[in-house]
């Protein structure tokens, strides 16, 4: 297979290093693009002696052979890693400025788009509605990994490893090859699951926390991004379900190829949920819903007035939307899945309070995890045991969130 390799300039390019190795290592071929501030970080001699092929940055280079359309034309599989915000600004308002922008323009085989750069980059409104464009056009962007930046900076924004890159960008031409991909790891990255065991399912997936309105500027919340609701939307949609994704104030973006419903409070989820539910074999609820919410929220802002006492907050209990979706099964025979994040205390431990809430629950599985201190909610990785509906385990699974999230799909499917 014919794979262009574009790396844009970021400090990350090191890690494209080890990607192109097991590109090659894999038997494709394999064309690196580099944009010229990437040849600052690893330069010209690196690619060119682990691709065996010339490396040109310029659309002037090899004007004979056309290079800024020929690239792009004959490839299988284009792949950027590093993606810069730069790169992604420029791919997305489509300036061809260079011979890697030149060649996504040009080309119709897959592109796939693996970003790295500062948390506050990756966050910002312009690069948020860049990555939406360019999926909206069919582009795959995965989300970036969190951990050690630039310096001691720590967060959302480091380039995923490069067995994970490798497997996601393959899986798009050639599912089988993901599994085999050299460097692979199935339990840490769930990314061999290369068939299509979903085709056909219609799956609704809930992702982040509820707010509930205190005033028109503050609410009861909680500490939930998304991530491992997005990591299960995404999974469902690599093994071929339709997906919707009701997305409760997510922190990450939502994955490429999936219905996205956007929601704010307990009310509108359980609207949105059950609205999608009614067609789909499986309902996955991972979001982090607000079990109560204030009796009557201020119209205006709550205001701190000197010697007033601080206003009393009265509040109502929520739908509990998850026993009312096992209680109803808006479909026959559909699989019904609930998340419990817990902490453990002096009435039990988090497995404990988890087999509880599962006999009340009556969920056909639940996903229990620990929280607090750094474990569960915003982090990359989650460490997870799924109970049936009598509370016994059935599988555990740890790593990252996508691991646990294809771990899901496997209990899911194991029901028959």
């Amino acid at each position: 297979m014919r794979i262009v390799l574009g790396v844009a300039g970021g400090i990350a390019a090191y890690k494209a290093v080890l990607l192109l190795r097991q590109l090659r290592e894999a038997g494709h071929e394999v064309r690196v693009v580099p944009t010229r501030a990437a040849l600052e970080f690893v330069g010209r001699p690196t690619w060119e002696a682990l691709s065996g092929q010339r490396v040109t940055t310029d659309v002037f280079e090899d004007v004979d052979e056309v290079a800024h359309v020929a690239i792009g034309q004959h490839a299988d599989l284009v792949v950027v890693a590093p993606a810069t915000a730069d790169l992604l600004a420029r791919a997305a308002t489509g300036q061809a400025d260079d011979l890697l922008t030149a060649t996504l323009l040009v080309t119709r085989a897959p592109v796939l788009l693996a970003p790295a750069m500062h948390t506050e980059m990756w966050e910002h409104p312009a690069t948020v509605a860049n990555v939406a464009l360019l999926r909206a056009r069919g582009v795959h962007v995965l989300d970036p990994a969190s951990g050690r930046l630039t310096g001691t900076d720590t967060g959302p924004g480091r380039l995923p490893e490069p067995d994970v890159i490798a497997a996601a960008a393959l899986r798009l031409v050639e599912p089988a090859q993901a599994e085999t991909a050299p460097g692979g790891h199935a339990a840490e990255t769930a990314d061999a699951h290369s068939t299509h065991d979903l085709a056909g399912w219609r799956v609704v997936v809930s992702a982040g926390g509820t707010r509930e309105p205190i005033d028109p500027v503050r609410f009861l919340g909680n500490r939930s991004s998304g991530r491992q609701g997005v990591a299960l939307a995404s999974a469902a949609a690599q093994r071929g379900a339709q997906v919707t994704l009701v997305a409760a104030n997510l922190a990450v973006p939502a994955p490429d190829g999936v219905v996205v419903v956007p929601v704010g409070t307990a009310a509108q989820l359980r609207e949105a949920v059950r609205s999608a539910a009614k067609d789909a074999e499986a309902v996955v609820m991972a979001a982090a819903v607000a079990d109560f919410r204030p009796v009557s929220p201020a119209e205006t802002k709550i205001k701190k007035r000197a010697g007033a006492q601080a206003p009393t907050i009265e509040l109502v209990e929520n739908v509990d939307v998850l026993a009312e979706l096992a209680r109803d099964r808006l479909r026959p025979g559909q699989v019904v899945v609930g998340f419990a994040a817990e902490t453990g205390d002096d009435q039990g431990s988090v497995l404990e309070h988890g087999r509880s809430k599962a006999l009340r629950k009556g969920a056909d599985l639940l996903v229990v995890n620990a929280v607090g201190d750094g474990l569960g909610f915003g982090t990359a990785e989650n460490d997870v045991t799924i109970l049936d509906a009598r509370g016994e385990p059935v599988a555990t699974a740890s790593g990252s969130k996508d691991a646990v999230a294809h771990a899901v799909w496997d209990a899911v499917r194991a029901l028959g």
